[in-house]
């Protein structure tokens, strides 16, 4: 069984992947690959947006990353969210610094030489470290592309695969052969599929037969995790599903919404807020979601749906590091096909492509997910995020050294009631109860078991009473707004 080898281009806009794919794809041959029978595919990741989607999604099946670093502009912005990326997929690197032909030849050693240990200096602080390997190659003119195919044959190992598991394949492309089915091109991701299997369309919410398979235009029997191939199938509406996926009967249903630990990226300058929105890359998807920030105060790291977490307004760009016990709920704004333990990242990609700043806010694994379309009814009041309340008012009278009268701690719309019992404290020290509401007003009395101090009773007398704040301090859960607050 031949073993597809697949290699993710990289680099920043404009940085020469597509002619170094296939100026690799026209010299390379198995010849160097011969102890291992396999094929080699090389996976040309766009720039832009599309570049966290196409990484992201097919993780699973790229199996060594080769960073492109134009000669001329070095390191840019999404250099580094491609070496972000390849950190936390962990995955194998090579370097290649493209385009020499655009240096001066009385100035290309030396300029080559001073962006060689800018990298090194750059790869040290990853997990990569400063041995990753570099070549300096122009694509258009084939100049060292040799010794490119050599590096590669040298990274060469044999991939492991999920072929145990369900399918999974995602596709990039359909279209219809009359009499034959509908064809839907893409890459296994997990498991396999064979000719006559049952497979599922998740997003048409339809199943279909296959009727053949070919792989690098030959036909096969079957095909597993790893293998680009065209599928094709008993018809359907192409139009329908130019992007999509392909599974296993019954793998995959819509996801509405989940919680991950937060993963800060370091690169990330901008602080990261809750009720904000971000793009959510996760599977063959990229969506909105509104993003709501909770902490563990234990620091535990494991999400727990029935512990209690406290909100958290947001997160500085030094405070997102991964340690924190911070944990993030994504409810997307579109579902998506995705299963727990799935990576994902959140970014904010309407940033201006050619701006200095990093997109890339923070990444993590799914924890909990809901199917449910209803979760924010059914299932969000389960989760008890409670956010810090205080209300302050002021002293209106003196009943006795053991009870006061308050006002201005409440609206005058506002349910007294519920905080009957509540614990108040004075900001001189004493520590009181809601005794019962007051009057037709917002005015509560307040009583003191063990009584006022008398200094305390004495400035209550003066001007200096208005000093005297009366501060009622409570938690009130983010996502169950029936629940009673506590204390």
């Amino acid at each position: 069984m031949i073993t597809n080898f697949n290699i993710g281009l990289l680099g920043h806009v404009d940085s020469g992947k597509t002619t170094l794919a296939r100026a690799l794809s026209s010299v390379s041959s198995t010849a160097a690959f011969d102890k291992n029978p396999q094929s080699l595919t090389f996976v040309d990741c766009p720039g832009h947006a599309s570049l966290i989607r196409t990484i992201i999604g097919g993780a699973q099946i790229i199996d060594l990353m080769l960073l492109v670093v134009d000669a001329q502009k070095g390191i840019q912005t999404q250099t580094a969210e491609c070496l972000v990326i390849g950190e936390l997929l962990g995955k194998k690197l090579l370097v290649v610094i493209n385009k020499i032909d655009a240096l001066a030849k009385e100035q290309r050693e030396a300029k080559l030489e001073k962006l060689r240990n800018r990298l090194k200096k750059t790869l040290a602080g990853t997990a990569f470290g400063e041995q990753v390997p570099i070549y300096s190659v122009s694509a258009l003119e084939g100049e060292n592309i040799e010794q490119l195919r050599a590096g590669l044959a040298q990274s060469y190992y044999a991939p492991q695969r999920n072929t145990k598991a369900p399918l999974l394949m995602y596709v990039d492309h359909c279209f219809a052969i009359k009499g034959q089915g509908t064809v839907c091109t893409g890459t296994v991701i997990q498991g396999g599929v064979a000719v006559n299997d049952n497979v599922e369309l998740p997003l048409l919410g339809e199943r279909r037969k296959v009727k053949s398979i070919q792989r690098f235009r030959q036909p096969v029997e079957r095909a597993s995790t790893g293998d680009r191939i065209g599928l094709c199938v008993t018809q359907f509406n192409a139009k329908l599903m130019e992007r999509g996926i392909v599974a296993e009967p019954g793998y995959l249903r819509p996801v509405y919404a989940v919680c991950v630990k937060l993963q800060g990226i370091r690169y990330y300058k901008q602080a990261i807020k809750s009720r904000s929105k971000l793009h959510i890359s996760v599977g063959h998807d990229t969506v909105m979601a509104n993003v709501t920030l909770f902490r563990d105060e234990a620091g535990a790291a494991d999400f727990d749906l029935g512990k209690e977490y406290e909100y958290v307004e947001e997160l500085l760009p030094a405070d997102s590091m991964p340690s924190d016990g911070t944990f993030a709920l994504l409810q997307f704004e579109t579902p998506v096909l995705t299963t727990l333990g799935t990576t994902l990242i959140a970014s904010k990609l309407d940033m201006d492509v050619h701006s200095n700043s990093c997109r890339l806010a923070f990444w993590g694994r799914i924890a909990w997910q809901t199917h449910s379309v209803n979760y924010e009814k059914e299932l969000l009041p389960q989760l008890r995020v409670f956010k810090h309340k205080e209300k302050q008012g002021n002293v209106q009278r003196v009943v006795n050294e053991h009870e006061v009268i308050v006002q201005n701690l409440f609206k005058k719309d506002a349910n007294r009631d519920m905080y009957v019992g509540k614990r108040v404290q004075l900001s001189t020290g004493e520590t009181g109860h809601i005794e019962r509401t007051f009057g037709q007003t917002a005015k509560v009395c307040i009583v003191f078991r063990d009584g006022l101090n008398p200094a305390t009773l004495e400035q209550l007398k003066t001007e200096r009473a208005k000093d005297v704040r009366v501060l009622l301090k409570y938690k009130k859960y983010a996502f169950n707004k029936h629940a009673q607050l506590f204390q």
